[in-house]
């Protein structure tokens, strides 16, 4: 019997490998759930029904639970929804679909190890922040904002299944003053919780502008870019403001304008009191994808 040959085509053999695009690939990205893509599919209609998302998210009894404890929360209101029709009808169809969009984050993305014990308390806190500035500045959709706040480090938990040494890179550039967050990962892991995130949001279809906002959530050098499309540059900016609200209110380290500690503060005691810093120069007039290989590989892919 002729034995098969299994060798590569010349020319796959001859093609170089991207060490940087193989390595993402072996980081495990949870793939979008159906329940999320059937509630954008009915989103993208011409004239999506409240009642057909309703029947969507009544799918899932859990969802639907805390879907409902959310919407009765004093933060949209304090009104009694007693179904999920009643939930859509107060909150709309885009808020309650932020909601959802979360709440099926949490449960795609666990952060159980002791490094991440407080992970979705603090992206929660940060989203519920980022919608009241979005509303009290009147800036963007609040709905959108949500969404970029819970999202925007969900690459954290997902470098910290991939590399057993990540926690100690995570804690280490929260304590660097001097070099920007990212720059730490891409050193030690050829990338960044930045660019991982991003790839998950694209996956999950979420737009395209918070997908840019994560991917450069520690650029802060676009919020001056006029070239950067504004809702980008929005989220970024109500990011950076809600951040420092929550490090005040929690009685955190005082951060100067520039995203560094002052020289008599404390070093980060909790892994979630990172300082963010600008990655880039404040020069440029493109989007900031040059500070690191991984954020320019992740770039490619949008």
């Amino acid at each position: 019997m002729a034995r098969v040959s299994a060798a590569k085509s010349p020319a796959a053999a001859l093609a170089p490998s991207d060490p940087v695009d193989e390595l993402i690939k072996s980081i495990r990205i949870p793939p979008r759930p159906s329940l999320l893509a059937d509630l954008q599919a009915e989103l993208a209609s011409i004239d999506p029904s409240p009642e057909t998302i309703g029947r969507i998210v009544a799918r899932d009894v859990g969802m639907s639970g805390a879907l409902l404890k959310l919407a009765n929360s004093s933060l949209y209101g304090g009104r009694r929804a007693k179904s999920i029709e009643q939930a859509i009808l107060f909150l709309g169809i885009n808020q309650v679909a932020a909601l959802m969009t979360g709440l099926l984050a949490r449960q795609a993305i666990p952060a159980e190890s002791p490094a991440l014990a407080s992970f979705w308390d603090v992206s929660t806190r940060r989203s519920h922040a980022m919608v009241f500035l979005s509303r009290r500045l009147r800036i963007g959709a609040p709905d959108i904002a949500h969404t970029f706040g819970l999202f925007c480090d969900t690459g954290v938990p997902l470098l910290m299944g991939r590399f057993p040494d990540y926690a100690t890179t995570f804690q280490d550039a929260g304590a660097d003053t001097l070099r920007p967050f990212t720059a730490i990962e891409d050193e030690r892991h050829s990338t960044s919780h930045a660019a991982i995130g991003a790839l998950l949001a694209r996956n999950w279809g979420l737009s395209s502008e918070v997908t840019w906002a994560i991917l450069h959530h520690h650029d802060y050098a676009v919020i001056e870019d006029e070239h950067t499309d504004d809702l980008v540059r929005s989220l970024v900016a109500l990011s950076l403001l809600a951040e420092r609200a929550i490090r005040r209110y929690r009685g955190a380290m005082p951060v100067r304008p520039s995203g560094t500690r002052a020289a008599n503060a404390p070093a980060p005691t909790s892994r979630w009191t990172k300082t963010k810093r600008p990655s880039c120069s404040t020069n440029s007039k493109k989007p900031c994808t040059t500070t690191s290989n991984s954020r320019t590989a992740a770039a490619r892919r949008f």
